[in-house]
């Protein structure tokens, strides 16, 4: 948020409208798609048989018990962060494998934000029919808003599912090594961790970051063409 706040600044560009639509982007994130992250992991290890989430009191949508600060401020100033990790114990599961469990309970993160991104959406759709109510810069800004918080939360989900340490991608694709090669890799997690964030600094992820979120913001545009819209809104943010 900071950084974009600053960018834009730098440009001459900076507003008012632009100030309070990116804080209200960066809140929907931070107060609700990051704890819908989170309580996905945990319910789908419940629902699986694990219960450490669930005795730790990580079934919640409560923001606080999910906060964590670097992660928190790592999102506010450049977009990139994380929450409190969600303990969990695949061994513990009892309806699959413990590689499937952690699999499933891994995906169901980022699955949760591409499919809030969804819900989102059809909000944008919905809220631009009241353009024609004589509101329509108002409701353009809300709606830009809202498919900014979207666009957020889908990158969120892309980063996450990065296959490296400790990204909930590399859970994934535990499933498809052997132990002694996957807990080999993660003996290096956490300098793996802070290489992966001083590239992002440099920006070399951002091209490809940036285009499998446009190809994801893109679908979601179309997934929720059933629902009718204002054009004009919709052609300003580029959904028709």
């Amino acid at each position: 948020m900071l950084f974009d706040i600053i960018s834009q600044a730098r440009y001459g560009e900076l507003t008012m409208q632009f100030i309070v639509v990116t804080v209200f982007a960066y809140a929907v994130v931070l107060l609700l798609a990051t704890p819908i992250h989170e309580c996905a992991h945990a319910f789908v290890a419940k629902l699986l048989g694990d219960d450490t989430a669930f005795y730790s009191g990580r079934v919640t949508l409560n923001p606080a018990s999910h906060f964590d600060l670097i992660g928190t401020l790592g999102i506010l100033i450049v977009g990139i962060g994380w929450a409190k990790p969600v303990p969990v114990n695949p061994t513990r599961a009892r309806k699959v494998s413990a590689r499937t469990a952690m699999a499933l309970t891994a995906a169901a993160g980022p699955v949760s934000n591409v499919l809030f991104s969804f819900v989102l959406m059809m909000i944008v759709r919905l809220v631009s029919l009241f353009a024609d109510t004589g509101n329509a810069e108002t409701i353009y800004y809300i709606c830009y808003a809202v498919m900014l918080a979207a666009s957020i939360n889908v990158s969120l989900a892309i980063f996450n599912l990065l296959p490296i340490p400790p990204f909930d991608g590399s859970r994934v694709v535990y499933v498809f090594l052997s132990e002694k090669n996957y807990f080999a890799i993660m003996k290096y997690e956490q300098i793996i961790m802070i290489a992966v964030l001083l590239i992002c600094f440099t920006g070399i992820l951002s091209g490809p970051l940036s285009f499998l979120n446009n190809a994801v913001m893109k679908f979601l545009a179309f997934a929720t063409g059933f629902i009718p819209g204002n054009d004009m809104v919709l052609t300003m943010l580029g959904l028709s």
